[in-house]
């Protein structure tokens, strides 16, 4: 929904009912991947195994499999594989593929929270951080998805995440993604996405508290010499999607500027980033996703690691959400760019994920 439209418009376009589900802030998720009817896991390490027995890999009948299972799916013939066979799926695959096919594959056998964690201590570990990752996941998962992710770190990583966002980042920066790791937004209760489904997204906003901290951000920012960042990164980071899309209207009537271009004079570098992530997520989260895959792709070589971070987490999100908002703002669909950009099983694994 762009910021300065009505208040509770619709924010996707209204797919069947069946084909949708809400998530913890209420949102509408359509995703591309879904649980195949009829599941056999023992049928599927049949194949996965006679695709990698003998001389030579079927890397087609890999991504049959693989590319249309659930995570859940996944998980299980993960374990079927070695209760079958005696050996790690994934040491397996790792032995018989190469380069990119080879990280998406394993990525997909991940559990979706592990490969979250997995991909923040790869973007700590060593010199240098990759800040992009850490916004990224950090400011776009649920309350849920952050405590699971803190857990299947401190379990496998065998770190503790706060820590190493701490060691690593400093500043106002350090202060968003810490608030982010406290996994304590305010989401929507039971009754409340009860109203959201029968009455509307009217009835779970509070408008009075809308215009008021619409009113603390002006006054944070614009309305003052210097900025207090503490203000934006305490509203910005506690209200729930539908209530920080109200603040936005309120904020754009009393600023004449959107909070996005706000964030942009007020703030500079990470925190910048940050905050404008957070906010973009709250206004149309597949839309800020659309543009991270349109940046892992555009120009001179591709940012593969992006690309297949963001296919595999989204996919049984709401990847179907962010192939429209792709198609709406880059003039092609997202299957076209991914074909244009990338080769061989690595792409056919790709397009499955995509779906049509």
């Amino acid at each position: 929904m762009p910021v300065g439209s009505t208040p509770g418009a619709a924010v996707y376009s209204s797919p069947a009912l069946e084909s949708v589900h809400y998530g913890p802030a209420g949102e509408l998720f359509r995703g591309t991947v879904h649980p195949v009817p009829n599941f056999n896991a023992e049928k599927d390490c049949e194949v996965l195994r006679k695709a990698m027995k003998g001389a030579g890999t079927d890397e087609a009948a890999i991504v049959a499999v693989v590319g249309h299972r659930s995570n859940d799916q996944r998980q299980q013939i993960k374990k079927m594989f070695k209760t079958m066979y005696g050996k790690d799926l994934l040491k397996e695959l790792k032995g018989e593929l190469s380069g990119h096919f080879r990280e998406l594959c394993l990525a997909l056998f991940y559990e979706s929270t592990y490969y979250d964690a997995h991909s923040l201590r790869e973007a700590m570990k060593g010199a240098g951080t990759r800040e992009g990752v850490l916004i990224e996941i950090l400011t776009t998962r649920t309350n849920e998805e952050i405590q699971s992710i803190r857990e299947q770190y401190k379990t496998h990583i065998q770190r503790d995440l706060e820590k190493d966002v701490t060691s690593e980042t400093s500043g106002f920066f350090r202060r968003v993604l810490i608030s982010c790791l406290q996994a304590n937004r305010n989401e929507l209760n039971a009754q409340q996405m009860q109203m959201l489904k029968s009455q509307g997204v009217n009835s779970i906003i509070d408008y009075e508290l809308a215009k008021k901290e619409a009113n603390e951000l002006y006054m944070a920012g614009e309305k003052k010499v210097g900025t207090d960042e503490a203000c934006f990164i305490r509203i910005i980071g506690l209200r729930n999607i539908y209530q920080l899309r109200a603040t936005f209207e309120e904020y754009q009537k009393i600023a004449k500027r959107d909070i996005l271009s706000s964030i942009d004079r007020e703030m500079s570098g990470d925190l910048r980033k940050a905050l404008k992530t957070q906010a973009l997520s709250a206004i149309n989260r597949p839309l800020f996703f659309a543009k991270q895959l349109q940046k892992s792709m555009k120009g001179l070589g591709t940012n593969d690691s992006a690309l297949i971070r963001i296919v595999v987490s989204r996919s049984e999100i709401d990847l179907e959400n962010i192939k429209e908002e792709f198609q709406k703002n880059f003039g092609k669909s997202l299957q076209t760019w991914v074909r244009d950009d990338t080769s061989g099983d690595y792409r056919k694994l790709l397009e499955a994920l995509l779906g049509k």
